[in-house]
């Protein structure tokens, strides 16, 4: 994501030394300069572009396309990293190249959207996240994700009430990477939490299991990992599995908050 955001700072200062835009119109995206006169650079070179030429919003929007981007690159590791965002970048070229042969329409495809995606699997791991908006506001990140959802839900109303029906589907081929890799985890996320599993409640489940399969093996079910009592010299005590230890480890009633936790 580093060099994403040097290349698109070097095109920017560039671009604002040059008066008749001719940077910018070598570096697009289409189709017909690619296909007809191999010029096959405009397959990349358009996520460089910047949005537009306010230094204070390109500053902003490559601040947290960096903050977004290396923070998923840590969080996956570069290799994913790279899977997850050249995916995206596959995606728009194919669907501008599928547009061009099937319909001969030119599609503008550009890098907002893409970049903007990345803000949905990063909501998606840290929900919670807190950030400061315009460096004063705090908010997290799953209030911002739903304000980026509104934006990109707007931008398509937006292009088919003017009849732009190929530029609206921009946001939507953006969101496919997004779909591929975390769509099972935003869904998990989306439950309501009474189906969400518990941890605690699957390591509770998997100790209980452990202790039936014991149970033929031994002639008691629980004993306790500080003083050794079990449930048959002590039938009426009550015997618990600490949630804070590694591992599934069995306390008697007069350890369970008395213990040196397994770590």
């Amino acid at each position: 994501m580093l060099y994403i955001v040097i290349a698109s700072v070097l095109v920017y200062l560039i671009n604002l030394m040059d008066q008749t835009n001719s940077l910018l119109t070598f570096l697009a995206f289409h189709p017909i300069l690619i296909l007809r006169y191999g010029q096959v650079w405009r397959l990349i070179t358009w996520i460089f572009i910047p949005l537009n030429n306010n230094l204070f919003f390109v500053a902003l929007a490559l601040y947290f396309y960096y903050f977004i981007g290396s923070s998923l690159e840590h969080e996956w590791g570069t290799g994913k990293f790279t899977i997850y965002y050249l995916s995206g970048v596959a995606m728009n070229i194919i669907y501008g190249l599928l547009a061009w042969f099937i319909l001969g329409v030119a599609v503008p495809i550009a890098p907002n959207f893409l970049n903007l995606s990345m803000f949905f699997a990063f909501a998606v791991l840290f929900p919670d996240h807190v950030i400061r908006l315009f460096f004063v506001i705090p908010i997290k990140i799953k209030w911002l994700a739903l304000f980026n959802a509104f934006f990109f839900l707007l931008s398509i109303i937006v292009e088919l009430f003017i009849g732009s029906v190929f530029i609206a589907m921009l946001p939507l081929v953006a969101l496919l990477n997004f779909i591929v890799i975390c769509g099972d985890s935003a869904l998990a996320y989306l439950r309501p939490l009474k189906t969400r599993a518990n941890p605690q409640t699957i390591n509770f489940r998997r100790a209980a299991k452990q202790a039936k399969r014991a149970q033929n093996n031994m002639p008691y079910r629980h004993k306790c990992a500080v003083c050794g009592k079990t449930d048959a010299d002590y039938p009426g005590m009550e015997f618990r599995y600490c949630s804070r230890c590694e591992g599934y480890h069995c306390f008697c009633s007069e350890h369970i908050n008395n213990h040196i936790h397994f770590q």
